[in-house]
């Protein structure tokens, strides 16, 4: 059989599943992109055309640019954290200890939870009235009275990305500690030997083999975290005094809130292509990683 016929028939073979995304995602975004060049409203008419006016303004507005900054913080500080802390929980489950294998079943919990369960969770332990925190805080001489730390500008943000990180650091302690698995134990025997301490351990040995899948867990936290919507929607709606809105939070308040379609559409696509080049650059990070490690 020519692989001619094999190629077309891989082709024929993938066209139901191609006319359906382009059914699902080719026309959807082409239909955003009309819209962003528009003034129409979610409910009426199609509205007119205004080419660029709704990216000049949206570039030049002050929400669009605390949206972005609230957004990059809350992207760099929680994936930075959840990497960290992901990192020395799989080194500590690494060690051969007793009861680990029930800790390993256990850090799947918080990752495993959906995330509107694991929001209210958060909701209901930062709550200025019963909370758990205020109680705990309260009771060591930590806090004189109860606060409201999702009320507060000062202090939303923070339990915002304390709450991120509890949910989605086991997904880093997982791909880490997969990827320990493959670390030859005569190596780290060696290094002992050696008179090599933990951190030139872990530099010179153990990171190397943490190197690749680290990057691939930093890609995809990173785009997660950058397009959030559903923890801080449920938990504080980009509040207190907008503190908390994120990008996909102003995305939904143009379109649907304020039924600006147009603007909203064109806030869509700004994010979009945000999310796109952090992907072809994480991308290109992943593809130079692994061939050095090769």
């Amino acid at each position: 059989m020519s692989s001619t016929w094999m190629t077309t028939r891989a082709w024929l073979l993938m066209l139901p599943l191609l006319v359906i995304m382009l059914a699902v995602i080719g026309w959807p975004m082409v239909d955003t992109v009309r819209l962003s060049f528009t003034d129409a409203k979610l409910i009426g008419s199609g509205g007119a055309f205004v080419g660029f006016d709704n990216y000049l303004k949206m570039l030049s507005n002050n929400n669009f640019q605390r949206a972005l900054y609230a957004t990059t913080w809350f992207a760099v500080v929680s994936v930075t954290a959840e990497m960290v802390i992901g990192v020395l929980a799989a080194l500590l489950l690494n060690q051969r200890f007793y009861g680990r294998t029930v800790l390993r079943a256990l850090l799947i919990l918080p990752w495993a939870l959906p995330t509107v369960v694991n929001a209210t969770l958060w909701r209901l332990i930062y709550n200025p009235e019963y909370g758990a925190l205020n109680a705990a805080l309260t009771q060591v001489g930590l806090l004189d009275s109860y606060r409201s730390w999702l009320g507060e500008p000062g202090t939303a943000m923070t339990a915002l990305i304390i709450a991120d990180c509890w949910k989605n650091f086991p997904l880093v302690a997982l791909i880490a500690l997969a990827a320990l698995q493959a670390v030859p134990r005569d190596i780290t025997s060696a290094s002992l030997v050696d008179g090599a301490g933990p951190f030139a351990r872990f530099r010179f040995v153990i990171l190397p083999y943490l190197a690749g899948p680290l990057m691939v867990a930093l890609v995809l936290r990173t785009i997660e975290a950058f397009k959030v919507f559903d923890i801080i929607w449920v938990m504080t709606r980009g509040g207190p005094a907008n503190s908390t809105r994120t990008l996909s939070i102003l995305v939904y308040q143009e379109a649907f809130s304020f039924q600006r379609a147009g603007s909203g559409a064109s806030l869509a696509l700004v994010v979009t292509l945000i999310v796109t080049v952090l992907a072809i650059g994480y991308g290109m990070l992943v593809r130079r990683t692994a061939g050095s490690a090769a």
